[in-house]
């Protein structure tokens, strides 16, 4: 199964929000053809309807790819009647966040290959990374042909399995609101310290934004990064006396908010 496959059969996208509709850029412009993708969303966006693809029309019997990006709130709606694609010869690949692969089998049965996907929100911007695994149906073929779909909206990396996915959501899955969240509160210490809330916010947004896209393309360590800028006694070392404090510092505060995410990912996944 390859991408000349999903050309040929076609590739079935059940929702086409944000998340559907960034990817589906992704593919368009790497050149799939808007006659191979057949969308199911009951309130098309204008530029899904710009596309050129099928829209809530009859769908292919057995197309390469079924992929599922609709909200948990209707999966149970979005998959009735889908039992069809169960059969092996179309892949399952759901970017739905906490649906375990047991939902996927049990609508779609033993003999689908079902693969989990957890992207996060800077896939919008073709700057997200997406965690995989898959189920005991699913092959080499299968996990190269999800990376090649994926890495249209970011990086993508495999998991042992779906038993580190609460980790993951936990990290990269709800980590932007956390950077969103220290953009604000960076802006906001700023303010306390006299500066306008515009170039507050400015010199946040512009930090946050630069040290990432620093710690990601540099060849050395986030930690030697921060040696880097840390002169002996001066102001950074200042702050990351503070910040780096093991009771009340990020350390103690990060690891507390990942597990209380990762926990609550496991709820959500057990219904």
């Amino acid at each position: 199964m390859n991408m000349d496959d999903v050309t040929a059969r076609g590739l079935v996208l059940l929702g086409c929000g944000k998340m559907g509709s960034a990817m589906l850029a992704g593919w368009l412009k790497g050149g799939l053809p808007p006659g191979s993708v057949h969308v199911a969303d009951p309130n098309p966006s204008d530029w899904l309807q710009a596309q050129g693809v099928h829209i809530n029309e009859p769908l292919p019997a057995d197309p390469a790819i079924l992929l599922v990006a609709v909200k948990p709130q209707i999966m149970d709606e979005a998959l009735a009647g889908r039992e069809t694609f169960g059969s092996g010869k179309t892949l399952i690949l759901s970017v739905a966040a906490g649906t375990p692969l047991s939902r996927y089998e049990a609508a779609f049965g033993d003999s689908a290959p079902i693969i989990r996907a957890m992207p996060n929100t800077p896939a919008a911007i073709g700057r997200g990374i997406t965690a995989i695994a898959g189920n005991a149906n699913v092959g080499e073929d299968h996990l190269s042909l999800a990376e090649a779909l994926l890495t249209s909206v970011g990086q993508v990396v495999r998991l042992e399995g779906e038993h580190q996915m609460d980790a993951v959501t936990a990290v990269s899955g709800s980590g932007p609101a956390y950077v969103f969240h220290l953009v604000e509160t960076l802006a906001a210490a700023g303010e306390a310290e006299g500066l306008p809330p515009d170039l507050a916010m400015a010199l946040a947004k512009a930090t946050v934004g630069g040290a990432g896209q620093l710690a990601e393309d540099a060849d050395e360590a986030p930690d030697q990064l921060r040696r880097n800028v840390t002169s002996p006694n001066g102001t950074t070392q200042a702050a990351l006396e503070v910040l780096m404090d093991e009771t009340n510092g990020f350390p103690a505060l990060l690891r507390r908010a990942v597990k209380a995410a990762a926990e609550r990912s496991k709820e959500l996944s057990r219904g």
